[in-house]
């Protein structure tokens, strides 16, 4: 607990000394929130709009923000940082867990923006949706982060992590129905998107915002996410303490 703060609050204060890229990080979901919305106000979606489009904003803003966090780890490496480390009595794990902490912790700041510059566009949904949501977002990043770390220790090459990312990314994006509820795919596409773990936290997002919380969407989607992080942290967990000997 004590090394996973430490590591923690050096990541932290590395990233709040160059906040540029939470920036970034932040436009691409808004550009979608600007420019797409709209075009959802015609579709007959059997509820409010926002309240189907901004739970996949939220997943999306956690994909790419927590997915491409390896390519840190590559550098810290490459820079000797992991090495001088290695010779501290710190916690192996503690190098992941207190970097996946603070993936988490931007990551859940940048949401509550998010969610505040939606309810600007007409976003209305219970409070304890909005604070579910969180949750799933915070496990969500836990484990799309632990992930890209693994993948960034074991690959310690931007050139093998990069193609490796973008094979894994671009179909939980297509298929998890951020943009649209996967129930308006042809049948073949919704089966195929069932085999995606997003596709139940995007639902069980879905499901919070209208209010529903005891429901078998919300509950799938919460035991997928949870037992997604626990997978990614224990595999990380692994690779980390075999890497760091």
């Amino acid at each position: 607990m004590r090394d996973t703060a430490l590591i923690f609050r050096r990541q932290l204060s590395m990233s709040l000394r160059s906040p540029l890229w939470m920036v970034v990080g932040l436009v691409q979901p808004v550009v979608y929130l600007v420019f797409f919305g709209p075009l959802l106000a015609g579709l007959n979606l059997g509820a409010n709009s926002w309240q189907v489009y901004i739970p996949g904003l939220l997943v999306q803003l956690a994909l790419f923000g927590a997915a491409f966090v390896g390519f840190s780890v590559i550098a810290d490496v490459r820079s000797g940082v992991i090495e001088r480390m290695r010779v501290t009595p710190v916690s192996r794990v503690a190098l992941l867990l207190g970097r996946v902490l603070r993936d988490v912790v931007l990551l859940v700041a940048q949401t509550v923006v998010l969610l505040v510059v939606a309810v600007g566009f007409g976003l209305r949904a219970p409070l304890g949706g909005v604070l579910l949501s969180l949750v799933l977002i915070a496990l969500l990043t836990t484990s799309l982060a632990a992930l890209s770390y693994t993948f960034g220790m074991a690959t310690k090459s931007e050139e093998s992590l990069a193609p490796l990312l973008n094979t894994v990314t671009v179909p939980l994006l297509l298929l998890s129905g951020i943009l649209l509820p996967m129930s308006l795919a042809p049948g073949w596409l919704d089966v195929l998107s069932r085999f995606t773990p997003l596709r139940y936290v995007v639902d069980a997002i879905r499901d919070a915002f209208l209010g529903h919380y005891a429901t078998t969407t919300t509950l799938t989607g919460l035991l997928v996410a949870v037992g997604l992080a626990a997978v990614a942290i224990a595999w990380g967990s692994r690779v980390f303490r075999r890497d760091n000997a």
